[in-house]
């Protein structure tokens, strides 16, 4: 069984570089989607379409969408998610240790292991750095800017023959984790080797 530090320098590293490059690219050039007055969250200007880019006509847009929930942002807005979407890749990341070292990953599912690593490391330096860029937060306390944090996402899909349904805003960190999540899946196929 290889070691997972080569693996994580050279699958997880990389994507890691890439998902914070294109997030930030996303937050220094276009508007944040809502403004704080006050300490207080107002507006939504994706609702009407603004500060998004085409990329393909009818398929692909760049926009930026802050996400403090989960998948489909599930926890958008609670008080609970800023918290527990913080605590939560620091479990993930020590199940992947540990599921590595009881040698689960095999086969292909041994790529899913820096995927994963690479997807939640990239989310957890949005949650744990983003909410320290708003302006409007910037006499806030520690923990009020910490607990405004969330995730980049900005490919945005339009879903084809569905009448515009546009699939939940994703990055790339998120596809990391999808592929990760698909190559476990199809290990779970794989027969069993016989001893």
């Amino acid at each position: 069984m290889p070691k997972l530090l080569p693996l994580l320098l050279k699958i997880s590293l990389p994507l890691i570089v890439l998902d914070q490059i294109t997030k930030w690219w996303v937050v220094l050039n276009m508007r944040q989607p809502y403004v704080f007055v006050d300490g207080i969250k107002e507006g939504n200007r994706l609702a009407d379409g603004s500060d998004q880019i085409v990329a393909i006509d009818g398929l692909l847009n760049i926009s930026r969408v802050h996400n403090q929930g989960v998948a489909f942002g599930l926890g958008n807005g609670s008080a609970w998610a800023p918290i527990v979407f913080m605590i939560v890749p620091f479990l993930a990341l020590i199940l992947v240790s540990v599921l590595w070292k009881k040698q689960i990953f095999t086969g292909i599912s041994r790529l899913s292991a820096p995927l994963l690593v690479a997807g939640v490391i990239g989310n957890l330096i949005d949650r744990l750095f983003q909410g320290f860029w708003f302006p409007g937060l910037a006499d806030a306390s520690f923990w009020k800017r910490l607990s405004e944090g969330y995730v980049v996402d900005f490919i945005d899909i339009t879903v084809p023959f569905t009448n515009g349904y546009h699939w939940p805003s994703f990055n790339v960190a998120d596809s990391c984790i999808c592929i990760a999540a698909t190559l476990l899946f199809l290990s779970a196929f794989k027969p069993e080797q016989e001893a």
